[in-house]
């Protein structure tokens, strides 16, 4: 092992030799042994080969920017719900300090997405894609199931709507900011196809219903 990775596990962790690591190349998964732990290298023998976690399904998350210890902690629990993808919205009622900072946290955000999938022996990080606005990200070419997380009174309850779907193993979960998505944004995600759904009257912060939401979706429609 080189690079950065190796530098962190020689100078920070201070790897030594005899301990043991899961090692992943993105296809499989290993137990390996340090056999020498250098400051800019380390040599690993491979012990035995470890079952790794590839999710049933195929799940997109388009996230509104929100305060940065929030959407973070969001990004952690979805890497460990297994989705595939996040695409951060800048939404209408995004805090516009948090947007501008948004770009200069991208490398932060894919660094917590390769810690989230090595913690749950996932095989890859999710892909962090460009921010985009709501409208864009809604119009996006994406197979499965359509669902746009709403606060409104008549919106249905998820189950019910997961339950009148089609069986699909892939799905498009969306949710918005903390003050709520726009006319405009409800508009276009509807034109795009989006089914507006509830996880009930509690009142959830962010990073809550991500983490509920994903759990519903991996209950439903993941492996029988």
């Amino acid at each position: 092992m080189e690079g950065e990775t190796a530098h962190h596990l020689g100078r920070v962790l201070r790897a030594q030799p005899g301990q043991r690591y899961e090692l992943s190349d993105g296809r499989r998964v290993w137990l390996g042994r340090v056999v020498n732990a250098g400051r800019e290298s380390v040599e690993f023998a491979l012990e035995e080969e470890l079952p790794a976690v590839e999710p049933a399904l195929r799940l997109t998350l388009l996230l509104a920017v929100v305060k940065f210890d929030a959407f973070e902690w969001a990004l952690e629990k979805a890497t460990e719900l297994g989705v595939e993808a996040i695409v951060p919205l800048a939404a209408g009622r995004s805090e516009k300090g948090l947007l501008q900072a948004a770009e200069k946290r991208a490398e932060r955000w894919r660094r917590i997405l390769l810690e989230g999938a090595q913690q749950s022996r996932r095989l890859r990080p999710p892909r962090l894609e460009a921010l985009s606005k709501p409208q864009a990200a809604f119009a996006e070419k994406r197979e499965g199931l359509r669902l746009l997380l709403s606060e409104r009174a008549e919106a249905p309850m998820l189950k019910n709507v997961i339950g009148k779907a089609a069986r699909t193993r892939e799905a498009v979960f969306a949710v918005g900011p903390e003050g709520g998505w726009t006319e405009e944004e409800f508009l276009a995600a509807g034109k795009a196809g989006f089914a507006e759904v509830s996880l009930g009257k509690m009142i959830l912060r962010t990073e809550t219903a991500v983490t509920a939401g994903l759990a519903a979706l991996n209950y439903a429609l993941g492996e029988e």
